[in-house]
């Protein structure tokens, strides 16, 4: 197999590093920007021979074409506005294309890209990290499992290990991202229609094993990908909130009312200023940890019934950082997460060709297992 990885981040990073310690894997190459530095978990895998760096644009649609050609498999760890170029440009060159998505408008027009996909015999998996990605094929797995479905609720968080300052949060990816998350409104289904809720509404205490105990969860935008509209009229209720130390929504909530979360530039003592962009300046670098050691907290309820009687299926996990190589656990669980697709993709397990979304065309029990085999394990409980 011969992969090609876009985006040498932090989660591509991981998604490299996990390719490489597959044998079945012949060439891994990882191409961002000339000059991106690489994680130092990557340096001993520096001389594998299997190993290449590729200096791309990815605004480069001829160069991106060029650096899938001959690849098995892509997988896309870019900014989720690079997805859709990108899944054209795998199909081109009839390569899967897998990536960690994020955003649900992007993947509707990747599903228009199906006709294409499957006269190329190859196939697109949009949104494929850990939420949206492995929370959906979790709920998936839940309601393939029932008769009939009454809810579904998916809980998920990066956190420190050791929670400290006012937000009792660090940086485990784009800090963008979050705060796009917290300012977009958030699809769920209630009573079987599609409606949409604010970003840090609703909240509610969720309860970890210690040391964790107590966090509260809220809405925020992404995390059912395209489920909310498979299961209108199909599904009473289904919903994905993130989960935060207490007390950190009513903070953010404070801030993005107050207009610092804004996009539109003002003018401060005669200069043109993006109110977000001061937010992610001022807020970037206290809440990057470089030795803080995060968490990743998930738990996904699937509640309905089975021959006749009520059955709740619950997923949970509870990941570390890797102390033995330096990784975050929200790159072993997003960064690995697109791996594993990726492979399953070149070896013909997941699914037909066309554009799908994970919770549509991935096997659940054998991806739960892949994760295992990477120290990522998932508990199920059933009542």
């Amino acid at each position: 197999m011969r992969m090609l990885v876009l985006g040498a981040g932090l989660q591509g990073s991981a998604c490299a590093f996990d390719l490489l310690q597959q044998p079945s894997v012949t060439e891994v190459r990882l191409a961002d920007r000339p000059g991106t530095p690489l994680p130092e978990f990557l340096a001993p895998l520096a001389g594998d021979p299997r190993f290449k760096r590729i200096d791309i644009d990815a605004r480069d649609a001829a160069a991106l074409r060029s650096a899938m050609r001959g690849a098995t498999a892509a997988m896309c760890a870019l900014p989720y506005y690079f997805n859709l170029e990108a899944s054209r440009a795998a199909i081109d060159e009839g390569v899967h294309f897998s990536d960690l998505g994020g955003n649900t408008e992007i993947v509707n027009h990747q599903r228009t890209l199906d006709a294409q996909a499957k006269a190329k015999g190859v196939s697109v998996i949009p949104d494929c990290g850990l939420a949206p990605g492995m929370v959906n094929i979790l709920a998936q797995l839940g309601i393939s499992r029932c008769d009939s479905v009454k809810s579904v609720k998916i809980y998920v968080g990066g956190l420190p290990q050791s929670p400290e300052g006012p937000l009792k949060y660090q940086i485990v990816y784009s800090l963008e991202g979050v705060l796009d998350y917290y300012t977009t409104l958030s699809w769920v289904v209630r009573d079987g229609k599609q409606v949409q809720v604010k970003a840090l509404s609703e909240r509610e205490s969720v309860t970890f094993g210690a040391p964790i105990g107590e966090l509260e969860a809220f809405h925020t935008a992404g995390g059912l990908s395209t489920m909310a509209q498979r299961y209108e009229g199909k599904i009473p209720t289904m919903e994905y909130k993130t989960l935060r130390y207490p007390g950190h929504a009513h903070i953010m909530e404070a801030i993005r009312e107050l207009g610092l979360l804004e996009l539109e530039p003002v003018e401060v003592k005669g200069q043109m200023v993006s109110p977000r962009d001061v937010a992610v300046a001022m807020m970037g670098p206290r809440l990057k940890k470089p030795r803080g050691k995060d968490l990743v907290a998930l738990r996904v309820v699937v509640a309905g019934t089975k021959a006749g009687k009520p059955v709740t299926h619950e997923w949970e996990l509870v990941d570390r950082y890797d102390e033995s190589r330096g990784i975050t656990a929200m790159e072993r669980t997003t960064g690995y997460s697109l791996a594993i697709t990726g492979l399953l993709q070149a070896e013909g397990a997941a699914g037909p060709a066309g554009v799908h979304t994970p919770d549509e065309c991935m096997p659940g029990e054998r991806y739960i297992a892949e994760l295992a085999k990477r120290g990522i394990h998932i508990k199920e409980s059933v009542r």
